[in-house]
């Protein structure tokens, strides 16, 4: 299907306190897709809503709208209110607020393909919840200023809309959210943080009826008013995160703070950008740079590398994706191609791919690169029979035809490291079935190890990640 992209209109967003929080704090984050069936379509699908959400201008214009994306590939299990009820929210890179769909919602989605159960939020039935008005500090600085026509009885809301016509609305309210604390190497607590977050009130197009539907999304995003970034601006965290998705064994880590193993080398990200843009500077395959126009990896308007663990694939511009399929599978000159489901390119082989096709590396600024195995970008959906990864860019929207966007095809079996502080993003190969070590502001160093808690205590069955939310500032007063 053709990627339907949209402009952005970022008015609303989430604030983030901390209260009587303090330690690290971990969450189990589920894999979206693992343990349902899905067709090569639905890998296409899902990506196609995501980009035609994110990859595109954005606007301040007062009465726009903030930045959902209707689709991730991994969502976390939280508590939000008192007493806590679980939700299930998107855990997403490419965007910025923290909203679940609430009691009296018109057009929510009551069920899900996920095999979840979805839960509305009840302001009503949390002790601890409080209504947000436009009088109060956190709508004025969310919208520059006070709104025209704002009484102290007036809710502050937000409104999302998407060019395909799908719409989320509603309104902010502030509650607790349930967390767990690491108190150790491989340890942890329950604690409460304070939230401001949106309550969805109305949804539309396939905000309201996907199969893939969840109780909200958790932007991971890089703007001021991301979770991370209000964490930042409260002194309890460091801009710093941290993915690590394993495809092989199931499980992975999530974590906000200074990671101190393993090292990671990194390259800058492009400024003023919305997403997690960065300078691609050539492509290898084989030993041997592709041939390609030297502005192809250029960056400006519809045009540059997104880094984005929420895409399943990995979308190149029409001139690169013919030079790369056509130099990967050289090697093999014998090969019958065939499509599968009108847009993969597929074929038969029975040796081991690691041996039969070449190595692909992606070269950055700063001396980094990306290193992709053919058991990375070639995938089996049956005996002796298996598919390209790469997608051609200009098939999915013409708009986005010079983009290049890297998704978990590429990222997955690599710790992933955001540097909010430093702009920089960078990426090392990592056992993501093992565990990290990061560090507090008091010199404290803890490991965290991924975990799989799906098929004990959840009917959904697949990879699970271990989400560690840092709150270094606080840790030290805690211990005393």
């Amino acid at each position: 299907m053709d990627l339907r992209w949209f402009f952005l209109l970022f008015l609303a967003s989430s604030f983030v306190g901390v209260e009587n929080v303090s330690g690290n704090m971990v969450f189990p984050v589920h894999h979206k897709f693992k343990g349902k069936e899905r067709s090569l379509s639905a890998l296409k699908a899902h990506d196609a809503r995501r980009h035609g959400r994110f990859l595109f201008d954005v606007d301040l214009e007062l009465g726009g709208n903030g930045q959902p994306s209707e689709t991730g590939l991994y969502f976390a299990k939280i508590g939000i209110g008192s007493p806590p009820k679980d939700y299930y929210v998107q855990v997403d890179t490419g965007s910025d607020i923290l909203w679940v769909n609430c009691v009296g919602c018109s057009r929510c989605p009551k069920k899900s393909g996920l095999g979840i159960e979805l839960t509305l939020y009840d302001p009503k039935s949390s002790s601890s919840s409080s209504l947000v008005t436009c009088d109060q500090p956190f709508c004025t600085s969310t919208y520059d200023g006070p709104l025209p026509g704002c009484r102290p009885d007036l809710l502050c809301q937000y409104n999302v809309v998407y060019g395909d016509g799908s719409a989320t609305a509603g309104y902010f309210v502030k509650d607790d959210i349930q967390l767990d604390r690491v108190t150790g190497n491989l340890q942890t607590a329950p604690a409460n943080g304070s939230v401001i977050f949106g309550c969805g009130a109305k949804q539309s197009g396939e905000l309201g009826s996907s199969s893939e539907a969840l109780d909200g999304i958790l932007g991971f995003g890089q703007a001021n008013s991301s979770m991370i970034s209000q964490l930042a601006i409260e002194g309890k965290v460091k801009k710093i995160f941290a993915h690590c998705l394993d495809n092989i064994n199931g499980g992975g880590i999530f974590a906000i703070g200074e990671v101190v193993q393993p090292k990671v080398n990194t390259t800058a990200l492009v400024p003023n950008q919305a997403h997690y843009n960065v300078v691609l500077k050539n492509i290898e395959v084989g030993g041997d740079n592709l041939s390609i126009p030297s502005d192809t990896f250029d960056n400006g308007f519809r045009k540059g590398t997104i880094i984005d663990s929420g895409t399943t694939l990995a979308y190149l511009p029409e001139v690169v994706y013919d030079a790369l399929v056509q130099k990967t599978l050289a090697q093999q000159p014998g090969l019958k191609l065939h499509t599968v489901e009108e847009q993969f390119t597929c074929f038969q082989f029975s040796g081991t791919v690691d041996d039969g096709f070449p190595i692909v590396k992606f070269h950055f600024e700063g001396n980094l690169s990306l290193t992709v195995y053919p058991h990375e970008y070639l995938f089996q959906i049956s005996d002796n029979v298996w598919c390209v990864g790469w997608q051609n860019s200009g098939m999915q929207s013409k708009d986005g035809k010079e983009m290049t966007l890297l998704g978990d095809l590429v990222l997955s079996n690599k710790l992933v490291l955001y540097d909010l502080e430093q702009q920089t993003i960078g990426w090392t190969e990592y056992n993501c079935s093992s565990s990290i070590k990061v560090k507090d502001n008091s010199g404290a160093v803890y490991s965290v190890g991924a975990n799989n808690i799906s098929s004990a205590s959840t009917v959904i069955i697949g990879r699970t990640l271990t989400f560690l939310l840092l709150l270094i500032a606080m840790l030290h007063s805690f211990l005393n």
